[in-house]
């Protein structure tokens, strides 16, 4: 592990011990928030402020000390091993002394004076990590060093930084210890069934990092639209998205929307999801889905992913061959969820395949077939795999290191499948209490809150395979005109779920914290919704 300590001249001390590691179409709601109870709550000033979400260990003291921000700086400790080189540093310290004093500071040079008694004029940052390489990207088994957590380190200490009656800038003395409990905290957006400008994006990343989410897991394709353009089949997007010009993610586009995550810690898994939710798939690409019969003749519609050709299977081949070039993460999400049979079931040459392989009329067979060779092909672009949890239902052979993504059933049901799955000894991942898309009136984080990825029967080896999870906010009646007040804050306190201790569930303090993490937001320029009647002092100023 590493640990980084960030000192504040000797008035004050924050430690910061990082020892870190680094979804509807779905036709029905399935998710697990149901049956909580709302709790009327009232406002109630936390011990903690507004941080959030909540380090491991904080200890706030009374004594406060002032950020004269004309000549506030944050540098790198002598002692760092990392330095002016390391651009994703020199990022967050620019964005951070943004966020903390915006346009507080005067124009023009200010000379450097000591400090007084009761200032602090500078942010040392200490990188103690022998591994000073602070550009790489960040990656499910890294341990979220000096380059990933950083940038969390110092969101945390933005959040110490509070406005007096007089609009000074001051922070309390303040000793924290934090790392998150789980390696993997996602957000998923989906990009097919409303095209989501560039802009919106990065906003929402700016957002994750403001919450300490580390994965943008990014649902680009589906049926509705196909706006990824690729190099190798340019006719994807030109047939596929809503439009070829205006409604699709270029190659620059991706790379860009990369690298801003980059520099926030955020990796970026992309979603490429077969053999079903491909209709747009088949406007550009000939034969790859399965012809509809109605009787004995075709219907003129097309079904899931053909699994039959040998033609299917070059095709993914070259496809993931781009993909895995394109995006650097260590994983790519695969799908395999929601499956309709109907079509293979009326196609004769599929019912004559069913037969010469001795699949009688079990269909999931025919699936399980189908992902097996994708499978494979992934296998040799050296990338894992993410997989909705179906393919585990149908059981499709895995690879050790598969991470199966939960997103099914009630309540009882996706405990249930989390204790399968575990059992079985692969690593898992939920979503299903986490369904943002879903809105109610009233205060519906509450549900989101409570709910836990290792609330399940099973034993502590086996909570351990839990990596964690992730909020997702499907498409169907999400743009860029309300992606951002839907998502924020209830995404936040999945964040909070996500990164702070098991044992911290209180919801008065964090309807508190939450309360004044939201308006930061607002703040910032974020349009993150209200949790119940209230006023933020820097209200929001887009509209």
């Amino acid at each position: 592990s590493i640990y980084l300590s960030i000192y504040l001249s000797i008035y004050l001390s924050i430690c910061l011990s990082v020892c870190l590691s680094v979804c509807l179409y779905k036709h029905e709601f399935r998710g697990g928030v149901r049956g909580y109870e709302e709790d009327e709550l009232v406002y109630e000033p936390s011990k903690y402020g507004s941080l959030w979400p909540l380090p491991q260990k904080v200890r706030v003291s009374e004594v406060s000390f002032k950020l004269p921000s004309a000549s506030f700086k944050i540098v790198d400790a002598k002692e760092s091993s990392a330095g002016p080189s390391c651009s994703l540093l020199q990022n967050a310290y620019r964005r951070y002394y943004e966020y903390m004093f915006g346009s507080v500071r005067k124009p023009g040079y200010v000379k450097s004076r000591a400090a007084g008694p009761s200032e602090i004029s500078e942010l040392q940052v200490w990188i103690t990590s022998a591994d000073s390489e602070c550009d790489s990207y960040p990656s499910l088994t890294s341990d979220e060093s000096c380059e990933f957590a950083l940038p969390h380190c110092l969101e945390t200490f933005s959040q110490l930084v509070y406005e007096d009656a007089y609009g000074a800038k001051n922070i309390n003395s303040t000793t924290i210890s934090d790392f998150p409990r789980f390696a993997h905290r996602g957000i998923l957006l989906d990009t097919s069934r409303h095209f989501l400008p560039i802009k919106v994006i990065l906003a929402n990343l700016e957002a994750m990092a403001m919450n300490k989410f580390n994965v943008f897991h990014w649902h680009i394709v589906d049926d509705p639209s196909f706006p990824y353009l690729s190099r190798t089949f340019p006719q994807l997007s030109q047939q596929g998205a809503y439009h070829p010009y205006t409604h699709v993610y270029t190659p620059a586009d991706v790379k860009m929307i990369i690298e801003f995550a980059r520099l926030r810690g955020i990796r970026v898994i992309p979603e490429f999801d077969t053999p079903g939710h491909t209709q747009s798939w088949g406007k550009g690409q000939k034969d790859l889905l399965t012809p509809c019969y109605s009787g004995t003749t075709p219907s003129g519609t097309f079904g899931p992913v053909n699994p039959i050709l040998n033609t299917t299977y070059s095709f993914m081949r070259q496809l993931f061959s781009e993909i895995s070039s394109v995006f650097p993460d260590a994983y790519v999400h695969l799908g395999g969820d929601e499956v309709d049979f109907s079509c293979w079931r009326s196609n004769p040459d599929i019912q004559n395949f069913m037969e010469q392989q001795g699949f009688g009329q079990d269909y999931s067979k025919l699936e399980s077939f189908y992902i097996q060779k994708l499978l494979d092909i992934v296998t040799t672009t050296q990338k894992g795999y993410m997989i909705w949890q179906e393919v585990f239902d149908n059981g499709v052979k895995l690879k050790p290191d598969t991470l199966i993504h939960v997103w099914k059933g009630n309540q009882q049901q996706y405990k249930d499948e989390m204790a399968n799955i575990t059992s079985a000894g692969y690593h898992t991942l939920l979503s299903t209490p986490w369904y943002l898309n879903r809105i109610s009136y009233g205060q519906d984080w509450q549900g989101v809150y409570r709910a836990d990825p290792q609330d399940f029967k099973g034993t502590e080896a086996q909570k351990k395979l839990v990596i964690g999870g992730e909020a997702c906010l499907w498409g169907e009646y999400v743009d860029a005109t309300n992606l951002t007040p839907r998502l924020w804050p209830r995404a936040s306190a999945v964040a909070e779920r996500l990164w702070s201790a098991k044992e911290v569930t209180d919801i008065s303090d964090a309807y508190s914290r939450l309360s004044m993490h939201r308006c930061r937001l607002v703040e910032r320029g974020i349009p993150a919704e209200p949790l119940f009647t209230s006023f933020c002092p820097h209200e929001y100023k887009g509209v």
